[in-house]
């Protein structure tokens, strides 16, 4: 099965979506805004390469904001257009809010690296304690596809032994792995499988591109086999038996 990911999952909207939109152009969500359970999009919204609002996010809108921020492949973009806009609750719905990434074993999931399972609360929310337990894993300056695959595995495991009513679905358990895959191939370097560590606790801590700390748009475009590839290594270098969260 191939994966898909939303948060990532998984990004310059003035009122052009052609035109380039400067760095430093960022601002957190106001009061009228909604967020996603996902640091990624939630960044992109603050950047302004989704609207600004997390409102009416159409599949233009998201091919623009993930080629333009992270040089995406449109027919990837595309894919991960389809699953965001099926937890729109309007049947057919041709658009969605971040907010709607928030319905419960949809998309999201139990088992966040940095968001507490809905059991306990709002599962959109930055969670400190839980993002520390996943920071635990990252034991270098540069995490490594291992390191990625640990505090996974650890953050499955806490779930499954803390929640009452933890349940991983199979799309669930492929979003749990496109996440840790993609915090690795998409934000730091697809071809070793590294990311220098302070570049992602910036992303998930600010909800914010790491441009001060050197990161830039990719040169080369992210591919749907790219993601698989990182997917299918984070399975293999896993230390537990794989339920839960086998995926694919």
């Amino acid at each position: 099965m191939r994966v898909t990911y939303v948060s990532a999952t998984i990004a310059f909207g003035t009122a052009s979506f052609g035109a380039a939109h400067p760095r430093s152009a960022w601002e957190p969500a106001g009061p009228n805004d909604v967020r996603a359970p996902c640091p990624m999009l939630n960044t992109l919204a603050n950047h302004g390469f989704l609207p600004h609002s997390g409102k009416a996010i159409d599949v233009n809108r998201t091919v623009y904001a993930l080629g333009a921020a992270l040089n995406f492949e449109p027919s990837l973009s595309e894919a991960l257009f389809e699953a965001a806009a099926g937890t729109n609750p309007l049947p057919n719905a041709t658009w969605f809010d971040l907010d709607h990434l928030s319905r419960h074993n949809v998309l999201e999931h139990d088992g966040s690296l940095s968001r507490q399972d809905a059991y306990f609360g709002p599962a959109d929310v930055f969670n400190p304690v839980v993002f520390n337990q996943t920071k635990m894993f990252w034991t270098g300056d540069t995490i490594t596809m291992q390191m990625a695959a640990n505090a996974r595995a650890s953050r499955l495991m806490t779930s499954n032994l803390t929640n009452p009513e933890f349940s991983l679905s199979d799309t669930g358990s492929n979003f749990s792995l496109g996440e840790s895959a993609a915090y690795v191939t998409v934000l730091g370097d697809k071809k070793s499988a590294t990311v220098p560590k302070a570049w992602v606790e910036y992303l998930f801590e600010n909800e914010r591109l790491p441009y001060d700390l050197g990161f830039k748009r990719p040169d080369e475009p992210y591919t749907t086999d790219d993601l698989i590839d990182a997917a299918v290594q984070i399975i293999n270098l896993q230390h537990f038996p794989q339920s839960p969260g086998k995926g694919l």
